[in-house]
């Protein structure tokens, strides 16, 4: 009897031990402008996915396109500008088309009482020595930073006080640390649980720039991967859009999908 029972009790430990046939695991790559938003989404994915493995990268759009054109083994890429995800599906890198799934918004976002009523346009007369931007060639929020601030004519006037981020995220860092006094950001940061309260921001006019049309693809690596498709239409879901919409983003009709 006791040797049944040490047999059983071994056959248990190790079928607990062992992972379960079920799990997947997904890898995903996010636009920086993404890393409180998608964070809150992953979280109540998971809620319903206990047993599968999401983690999520944030950083630059650009440099995330390098690296997949390159081969990095990412399964779904959220890129704060969809002309990445569909170059990618173009060279035959992808599981097929890529979906919009979000238009974002630049602010002005300083943590002086000042910003509460400066606009870029006043930027060259005022005291700010550091603004932050994210990186125009490979950061979409940067390059649409550049083009509001050639819109307001102070472009040319404010190089010598740029400092540049390596991601929208890095710059909202810089600002709220005190590296810079004040930057052009993501609103979906803003209004982060983490930075609300934070400063001030004003938000900057849609047609001071090229439209920040996001979208995402799945990886050719993932065509097989249930997991991938299932995030993917967890994106276009009600509680996945009411996180979005709660961090600012302009959302595509359920049909463009």
């Amino acid at each position: 009897m006791a040797r049944v029972l040490s047999r059983f009790l071994f056959v248990v430990t190790f079928c607990w031990m062992m992972p379960s046939a079920q799990a997947a695991s997904l890898t995903i790559a996010a636009a920086a402008d993404l890393k409180f938003a998608l964070a809150e989404v992953v979280e109540n994915f998971r809620v319903q996915h206990p047993a599968d493995k999401v983690e999520v990268i944030y950083g630059s759009s650009g440099k995330f396109f390098t690296q997949l054109v390159n081969g990095a083994p990412f399964d779904l890429y959220f890129s704060a500008d969809i002309a990445y995800p569909q170059k990618l599906a173009s060279q035959g890198l992808t599981a097929g088309a890529a979906h919009p799934y979000a238009i974002g918004r630049i602010v002005l976002w300083g943590i002086g009482s000042e910003w509460a009523h400066l606009g870029l346009q006043d930027l060259p007369r005022s005291k700010v020595a550091k603004f932050a931007i994210a990186n125009p060639q490979h950061a979409p929020y940067g390059l649409r930073a550049q083009q509001a601030l050639q819109h307001a004519g102070v472009w040319e006037a404010m190089q010598p006080r740029l400092v540049l981020g390596e991601n929208v995220a890095q710059s909202a860092q810089f600002v709220d640390s005190g590296a810079a006094d004040a930057g052009v950001v993501a609103l979906s940061l803003v209004l982060s649980p983490a930075m609300q309260g934070k400063g001030n921001w004003t938000l900057i006019p849609a047609d001071w720039h090229e439209p920040l049309e996001q979208g995402y693809v799945i990886l050719a690596r993932a065509r097989d991967n249930p997991l991938a498709r299932g995030f993917a239409g967890y994106m276009a879901s009600e509680p996945a859009r009411a996180v979005m919409r709660r961090y600012g983003f302009v959302l595509p009709d359920k049909g463009d999908k």
